[in-house]
């Protein structure tokens, strides 16, 4: 255990012993309030999770033996515990519960412990509980703290609107991202019928923001964590026999206890969302196991086990129809500069700025959804859809956009890497936005911007040149470590 007078000449209360664990989480489980209350005053993490494993994984992790790491165990932290147990995650909380020791537990929570926090295991603190004073202490404070952060979430949602965080990583898309962000509104505030899970259909060409808006939803719903998004391409299911790939093969089968692709992946995270990419290149057998999904909010895996899942959110991509919607997008933004530039010449003093676009409900019955029930043959599966999205083309403004950011990307990229400082004028963002391909959509930007400035950039690196005064057909000027792109 640290003494008082270490931590008085300076050292680091939150360092951590060679095999995981913090000063705090040992006085924690050896029940020692005072020394609790002490690391807590200088500024202990009270929240912070030990990385400690179990005897054994630990000793292969630090390459050392078992019994040196057992030792170590039970004479500086605990002799108390189980050896093969895993407590990697295990806060002083969780520890202190271990310990029985309600005072301990006390001054944790007044010192702002979250009794909301999950180990590994995905247990929470009152989980160990063996006292029912302190389980009842534990579920109270979980009740508030709960209350406290939801309190805290809905203020910060209405002074930071789902809208505006999807801004920051779509380019354009204005009507995607406003049907997005109000049903999700809806799906957290109660209003939808939660005996079905929501599901979404992306159309739209390649490269266009859909796989991106799947992502952003997911982060902005469960904070970032890395599991709680779960992308599946269905070009991988083109054949019959995939179904078992996905919810896994029957009793007898080979891949039997390996179980689905997707069933596993559920069976962790229930409520995440999980984005069917190229929906439309499944086999018809695979599209039946999502209609039972999307119906019943349950799968039956390949072992007859069910996972029920109907606060999941699910995504379907595709690019059936893109052609059609592109071209109907040209003609309603053609008509909205006609607009425009009418008020112009006539010196209007209305709303100076190009119509919203906005597909119209007689080409999605008459034009989209004939394609879309030619391809998948079935009303009931289209009928389980409770929002098609449909994404439009970028406009000339919005490819300004994409261009600048990438360019921006690279600056950061060469100033962090290579110390050199990249500008560009105005002209050079519409000259590369003329790349654009509609058949690639922001990846074609991202290529022509490799291609045309990044290329030509990296060769001059290359040979020596940066530093030196360059100015020919590739219209790069470098001097000084300032790049300054210019295009006539």
């Amino acid at each position: 255990m640290i003494s008082y007078k270490t931590v008085a000449e300076g050292f680091d209360v939150n360092s951590r012993h060679v095999f995981g664990w913090t000063a705090l989480q040992c006085a924690a489980i050896n029940g020692q309030v005072d020394a609790v209350r002490f690391l807590l005053s200088k500024g202990s993490d009270v929240n912070a999770g030990d990385e400690f494993v179990n005897v054994y994984n630990t000793a292969k992790e630090k390459g050392v033996h078992y019994l040196d790491v057992l030792m170590n165990r039970e004479e500086e932290f605990s002799d108390g515990l189980n050896n093969r147990a895993s407590f990697k995650g295990f806060t002083a909380l969780h520890y202190a519960v271990l310990a029985d020791s309600i005072s301990t537990v006390r001054v944790l929570l007044d010192a702002g412990a979250d009794p909301t926090i999950e180990n590994n295991s995905g247990h929470r603190a009152d989980v160990y509980a063996k006292c029912v004073e302190i389980k009842e202490l534990l579920i109270e404070h979980a009740k508030k703290y709960d209350e406290i952060m939801k309190s805290k979430e809905a203020e910060e949602r209405r002074r930071f609107p789902l809208e505006q965080r999807l801004k920051q990583h779509i380019v354009g898309q204005e009507g995607p991202i406003s049907i997005v962000a109000s049903t999700i509104r809806r799906k957290e505030n109660g209003w939808i019928d939660e005996q079905h899970p929501l599901v979404f259909l992306f159309l739209g060409s390649s490269g266009i923001g859909k796989t991106e808006l799947a992502k952003q939803m997911a982060a902005y719903i469960h904070k970032n964590k890395p599991d709680a998004f779960i992308r599946l391409d269905m070009s991988e299911y083109q054949e019959k026999h995939e179904v078992a790939k996905l919810i896994g093969a029957p009793p007898g089968y080979v891949g039997h206890d390996d179980g689905g692709q997707l069933t596993k992946l559920l069976k962790k995270n229930p409520n995440a969302v999980v984005l069917f990419d190229e929906v439309d290149k499944a086999h018809p057998d695979v599209l039946t196991v999502l209609l039972q999904l999307f119906d019943e909010g349950r799968l039956t895996d390949g072992k007859g086990k069910t996972i029920q899942c109907k606060d999941a959110i699910f995504i379907m991509t595709s690019n059936l129809a893109s052609e059609e919607i592109a071209e109907h997008a040209i003609q309603l933004r053609s008509e909205a500069e006609r607009i425009l530039n009418y008020r112009l010449d006539q010196n209007s003093d209305q709303d100076q700025q190009p119509e919203h676009i906005v597909i119209s409900r007689n080409f999605k019955d008459q034009v989209v959804r004939p394609i879309l029930k030619a391809h998948f043959r079935r009303d009931e599966f289209l009928g389980r859809i409770n929002e098609i999205v449909y994404f439009l083309p970028f406009s000339h403004a919005e490819l300004i956009k994409l261009v600048a950011r990438e360019l921006e990307t690279w600056a950061e990229r060469a100033k962090e890497k290579h110390m050199i400082e990249l500008k560009w004028d105005r002209e050079v963002l519409s000259v590369l936005a003329d790349g654009y391909d509609a058949h690639y959509g922001a990846r074609s930007i991202k290529y022509e911007v490799e291609r045309r400035v990044i290329n030509q950039l990296a060769a001059a690196h290359e040979r020596g040149l940066i530093g030196k005064i360059i100015f020919n057909e590739n219209q790069f000027l470098i001097n000084n470590l300032v790049i300054n792109t210019i295009l006539f």
